[in-house]
C-alpha cells in the first residue's frame, strides 16, 4: 500500500448540513481542493455514520480525490448518524429523493462545476445505481462496487426464490442495532438525546417487511434497475469480486447497458473496495482507476478508460481449499462484448440413472460466509464433507485446462413426492488428493421454478425439468483434476429449509450441467497500479487480554442430532478515534438445526454497541436480540432493543410477530 501525502492540490475539509426541500438537514463532510476554479463533486451516500463507523475508510479515499481536484462528499442518510429526520426502510423512495436533492445542492455550490459523480460500495453502490436510474441532470457518472441491479434475487434476502436464512436474519439484526445508534453530541450538541429518542420510537425491524414479501413483487422491483436499464443515463463503472455475492450484477450491467456507457471490472476480491488489501488479493490501484473514470466523464479529459475492454475479469487459477487466501493465482483477461465471443456453453451430461437426493438438514455448515469481508474464516473449507451429503457427478479434466467465465447452468430432471422443496447445486474443483474446492453454487426454490414472482406447488409424484443458473465465476480447472457437480436438497444456514420436504429423485440421464468455457487468451495490456490511499485517520485498537472467540465454530450434539454454528462477524471490536470517541461493538450469530427436522431451524443474533466520550461524560449502550424460527405455517420472529444513557435504560421495546410462509 502506497500512502500518498503530496497531491496536485492542497485540500481542506468541513462538516456541513445539507438542507432538503422538506426542511430536514443531512449531515455531510466535504473535502475540497484549494483552488479558485470550480471542480466536479463526488458523492458517497450511506446510513453508516461518517463521524465514526466509516470514518477510517472515508479518510482513505475522500481526501485522495480532493487532492486530485474533486470535491469529495460523504453524506449520512436521513435518520442515521448526525443527519436529521427519521430512519426508513433500505433504499425507500424518500432515501432516493433525498439523494437526488443532495446532487442538485452540490451542483449549485459556487465551488462546484455543476457536474456530479456518485460512488459507493454495497449500500452506497446500490443507491448510486438507483439514483442514476432517476437520472438527475447533474449526475454524469457513477462507480458502483459490490452492488445489485435486482433487489429480490441478488441481495441478502432471497436466492433462487428461497429465503436466505444466513443474511435475511443477520443483516436485519445488524441494521436493527445500527439504526438504534444515537447522534453524537460532539457534532449535534445538546439536542442529541431528543433526536435519538424520536428515532427509536420510529424503529421497526426490517425483518417484518422482508419476510412479508416472499415472492418478487412491487416491493422488490422498486429500486431494482434491472426493471429498466434504459432509465440510467450516467456512465457506469461496475465493479465486483468473485468472492462477493453481488458479482452477477456486473455481468448483467455490461450485457444490458449501452457499450458506450458502461465498463465492468471483476477481480478476486471479497466484499471490499479493491484497494484495501484485504484477502483475497491481489489488490489494485483502484483509486487511480476510478480517477481515470472521473477525469474522462466529469472533466472531459481523454484518459483511455473507454478504450478498455467492456469487461475486465480475473480468472483464478486452481487452488487448494482454504478459508482465507492472501493472494489467489490467476490472470486478467478482457472481453470486448458480453456475452463474449470468447465464451461458449459446453454441456456435460450427468449419468447414472435415478438417484435419491435427501440431504441431512445440516448440509451447508461448510458453506462459508455469505458476505466475505477478508476475515480468516470467511471462505468455504474443504467441501468433501458437504459433497458426501450430496449426490455428486464428476468430469475428468484430461490434457488441457478448462477455463470458465460466466454463470454455469444446470438442468435437473426431478421427481418429488412433496409439494415443496429446493435444489442446491455446487461446482467444485477436485484435486488428485481428493480435496474439494468450492468454485460456485446456485439455488432454486422449486415452487419458484416457473418464475420468482409466483408460487407453484410441485405436483406430488410428477417429474419435471428445472433449470437454474449458478453464480458467475472465473476459474481454471487444470489437467488431472475433476470437475464435480454436487446436488443437495438442503443448505443450512444459507437457505431456510422448506417444511415437509424430504428431498427428491434426480434422473441423471435427463440432466446436465452447462459450463461457460472460455478460450484461452493472453491479455498483457490489462494492468493496474499499486494500491494507493491518503493518510489513515489514526484510529487505535486497544490491546486486550481477552481470548478472542472463534470466527466460526461448529458444535455437534451427537446424542440429540443437533448442529450449532456460531459466527462472530468481526465488524470492528473496540476502537478509539483521534477526537477521543471510544466505539465498541460486539456481535454473535447462532444458527441451530436438527439433522432430520427442517422445522427445527433457529437463528439468533445478539448485538452490543457502546459509544463513549470520557471528556463529555457521554456513555450510551445499545443491546439487541433478534430471533427467527418457523413452523409449517409461519415464520416466528422476536426482536428486542434496550438502550441506555449513562447506565440508565431510556428505551426498551420487544416485537413478537408471526408472518405466514407463502413462497418461503
Amino acid at each position: 500500500m502506497n500512502i500518498t501525502t503530496e497531491f496536485p492540490y492542497e485540500t481542506t475539509h468541513e462538516d456541513v448540513y445539507i438542507p432538503l426541500p422538506d426542511g430536514t438537514r443531512l449531515y455531510a463532510r466535504i473535502w475540497r481542493p484549494l483552488t479558485e476554479e470550480p471542480v466536479p463533486a463526488l458523492l458517497e451516500y450511506l446510513p453508516y455514520r461518517l463521524s465514526d463507523w466509516t470514518a477510517p475508510r472515508d479518510w482513505q479515499r475522500h481526501p485522495w480525490y480532493a487532492g486530485h481536484g474533486y470535491a469529495s462528499v460523504r453524506v449520512d442518510v436521513r435518520g442515521h448518524g448526525n443527519s436529521e429526520g427519521l430512519p426508513g426502510d433500505e433504499y425507500d423512495a424518500r432515501e432516493l429523493e433525498d439523494g437526488v436533492a443532495v446532487i442538485h445542492w452540490l451542483a449549485q455550490q459556487e465551488w462546484c462545476s455543476g457536474r456530479v459523480g456518485m460512488f459507493g460500495i454495497s449500500w452506497g453502490g446500490f443507491n448510486s445505481l438507483q439514483i442514476a436510474a432517476l437520472a438527475p441532470e447533474p449526475l454524469k457518472a457513477i462507480v458502483t462496487v459490490c452492488s445489485t441491479d435486482d433487489r429480490y434475487d441478488n441481495d441478502v434476502h432471497y436466492m433462487g426464490g428461497s429465503v436466505l436464512a444466513v443474511d435475511m436474519h443477520a443483516w436485519a439484526a445488524t441494521m436493527l442495532a445500527f439504526v438504534c445508534r444515537p447522534p453524537d453530541p460532539a457534532q449535534v450538541g445538546e439536542g442529541w438525546k431528543e433526536m435519538w429518542l424520536k428515532r427509536l420510537e420510529a424503529v421497526d425491524p426490517f425483518i417484518h417487511t422482508w419476510l412479508a414479501h416472499q415472492s418478487r413483487d412491487a416491493y422488490w422491483t422498486h429500486g431494482s434497475v434491472c426493471e429498466d436499464y434504459g432509465a440510467i443515463k450516467a456512465k457506469v463503472l461496475a465493479v465486483g469480486g468473485w468472492h462477493d455475492p453481488y458479482r452477477d450484477t456486473v455481468l448483467r450491467l455490461v450485457e444490458h447497458l449501452d457499450p458506450e456507457q458502461v465498463r465492468g471490472l471483476i477481480g478476486p476480491w471479497s466484499h471490499q473496495y479493491p484497494d484495501r488489501g484485504l484477502p483475497p488479493g491481489p489488490a489494485i490501484g483502484f483509486l487511480q482507476e476510478t480517477l481515470r473514470w472521473w477525469d474522462q466523464h466529469l472533466k472531459g479529459q481523454e484518459t483511455g478508460v473507454m478504450r478498455e475492454p467492456l469487461l475486465r475479469s480475473w480468472i483464478s487459477g486452481s487452488h487448494p481449499p482454504a478459508t482465507v487466501y492472501e493472494t489467489l493465482p490467476g490472470r486478467w483477461v478482457g472481453d470486448a462484448s458480453w456475452p463474449s465471443e470468447n465464451v461458449a456453453p459446453v454441456a456435460y451430461a450427468l449419468q447414472g440413472g435415478e438417484r435419491i437426493v435427501a440431504s441431512p438438514q445440516q448440509t451447508g455448515v461448510d458453506a462459508g460466509r455469505f458476505f466475505p469481508f477478508g476475515n480468516d474464516a470467511d471462505l468455504p473449507p474443504d467441501q468433501r464433507d458437504e459433497d458426501a451429503k450430496s449426490v455428486s457427478f464428476e468430469f475428468p479434466v484430461a490434457d488441457a485446462p478448462i477455463e470458465i467465465l460466466g454463470r454455469p447452468r444446470v438442468k435437473l430432471r426431478l421427481r418429488m413426492d412433496a409439494t415443496r422443496g429446493q435444489a442446491i447445486a455446487r461446482l467444485c474443483d477436485v484435486a488428485p488428493d481428493g480435496s474439494s474446492t468450492l468454485v460456485t453454487r446456485g439455488v432454486l426454490n422449486l415452487a419458484a421454478r416457473h418464475g420468482r414472482d409466483r408460487t407453484d406447488p410441485w405436483p406430488p409424484g410428477e417429474t419435471e425439468d428445472v433449470v437454474f443458473d449458478l453464480n458467475g465465476i472465473g476459474h481454471t480447472f487444470p489437467p488431472g483434476h475433476r470437475i464435480r457437480l454436487a446436488v443437495s436438497s438442503s443448505y443450512w444456514p444459507w437457505i431456510w429449509p422448506q417444511a415437509g420436504s424430504a428431498g427428491f429423485t434426480l434422473d441423471a440421464d435427463g440432466s446436465f450441467v452447462e459450463l461457460p468455457v472460455r478460450r484461452h487468451t493472453e491479455d498483457p495490456a490489462i494492468t493496474f497500479g499499486e494500491p494507493e490511499q491518503s493518510e489513515p485517520l489514526g484510529v487505535v485498537h486497544p490491546v486486550t487480554l481477552e481470548e478472542p472467540r472463534p470466527e466460526r465454530l461448529v458444535v455437534r450434539d451427537v446424542a440429540q442430532g443437533e448442529w450449532r454454528l456460531e459466527v462472530d462477524p468481526r465488524y470492528g471490536g473496540t476502537r478509539v478515534y483521534p477526537d477521543g470517541l471510544e466505539f465498541t461493538e460486539d456481535a454473535l450469530e447462532t444458527y441451530t438445526i436438527q439433522q432430520d427436522d427442517p422445522l427445527s431451524a433457529r437463528t439468533r443474533s445478539d448485538w452490543r454497541i457502546r459509544l463513549h466520550r470520557p471528556e463529555m461524560a457521554w456513555d450510551v449502550e445499545i443491546e439487541t436480540r433478534s430471533e427467527i424460527a418457523a413452523d409449517d405455517q409461519d415464520f416466528i420472529t422476536s426482536n428486542e432493543v434496550v438502550c441506555k444513557d449513562g447506565g440508565e435504560v431510556v428505551f426498551h421495546r420487544t416485537w413478537e410477530k408471526r408472518i405466514p410462509r407463502t413462497a418461503g
